[in-house]
């Protein structure tokens, strides 16, 4: 199920903060695309638009060919896994996974079905009867997982899920969002501030800054060819260096050292005498013998 952006907008304070501005993008059928940027950039409110939870200033939202935009949260056919987790503490872990069930009536029988099987899907199975507080911080975000997903959802909404866990839980949990996701083939929003996070479990990612989009691409676009300097600065640990561009191909930097550069993806066409911000990942950089030498692959963003 695709899920469909048109120029989105949602401003809080009678118009004095804008927190998502004039956001437009497509996520495929099938696709793991995440929201990437750092706190205060619009990714939660993006979700929350999407999800039904808050409402567009302006813009339309479509899941599939059915616009959305001012639908409430249960006519959309999505589900979301929140970053507390959100579960019933008086609950045990089949009672909070059939709760969605039992609001939407299910029958008996098919709840019981749907239940087993989720449960073997987040591998847990046989923790059923325990509640939230006797189970661990990976464990409750399975539970949550598995609520979202028993009702099948054609929508995956995801807001920073992994936040709360330890660094080792956090990678084991997130693999195993992915086998599943890839297991069902479920169409996934992933929200997160976490660069390491998104290049590794997602499809597709939208890096966000101040409300809007600063770039959409693949992990590898993202991190090689960044279109603006805030991409490029925000995967990693870039050096970015001052330049003049000399023409041909070529830069000088600081020193006066003289060295070949590539053009960011988009940018305008240097002339000679511009002035750049030289980015060069690590990698890119090797020693050989006492020579220092920068591979290709570094890219310039013109800023004049």
């Amino acid at each position: 199920m695709k899920v469909v952006l048109k120029d989105l907008r949602k401003t809080y304070e009678g118009g004095k903060v804008v927190a998502v501005d004039d956001v437009s993008l497509e996520i495929r059928d099938g696709e793991f695309f995440s929201f990437l940027g750092p706190s205060g950039c619009g990714k939660t409110t993006t979700l929350r638009l999407i999800a039904g939870f808050e409402y567009p200033d302006k813009g339309s939202i479509f899941i599939g060919d059915e616009e959305v935009t001012f639908k409430k949260p249960y006519e959309r056919n999505t589900a979301m896994v929140f970053q507390n987790y959100a579960l019933w503490p008086h609950m045990t872990v089949y009672e909070n996974i059939a709760y969605g069930l039992k609001i939407r009536k299910v029958r008996e029988e098919e709840q019981r079905k749907r239940i087993r099987e989720v449960l073997e899907l987040v591998k847990l199975t046989g923790l059923e009867n325990r509640y939230p507080t006797q189970l661990s911080g990976g464990q409750q975000q399975r539970v949550a997982l598995a609520r979202a997903l028993v009702v099948q959802p054609k929508v995956l909404l995801l807001d920073e899920p992994l936040s709360n866990l330890d660094a080792k839980v956090r990678i084991e949990v997130r693999e195993e969002i992915k086998r599943i996701q890839r297991e069902l083939k479920i169409t996934t929003i992933y929200v997160t501030h976490d660069q390491e996070e998104a290049m590794s479990i997602s499809d597709r990612i939208a890096v966000m800054n101040q409300g809007r989009i600063a770039q959409i691409g693949t992990p590898e676009e993202l991190y090689f060819s960044p279109r603006e300097l805030f991409v490029a600065s925000f995967f990693g640990k870039p050096n970015i260096l001052d330049g003049i561009y000399l023409g041909e191909g070529k830069a000088e930097i600081q020193g006066g050292v003289e060295m070949g550069i590539t053009p960011a993806a988009g940018q305008k066409e240097l002339e000679r005498g511009d002035k750049l911000k030289i980015v060069i990942r690590p990698e890119h950089i090797y020693i050989r013998g006492r020579l220092l030498q920068i591979r290709s692959g570094s890219s310039a963003e013109g800023s004049s």
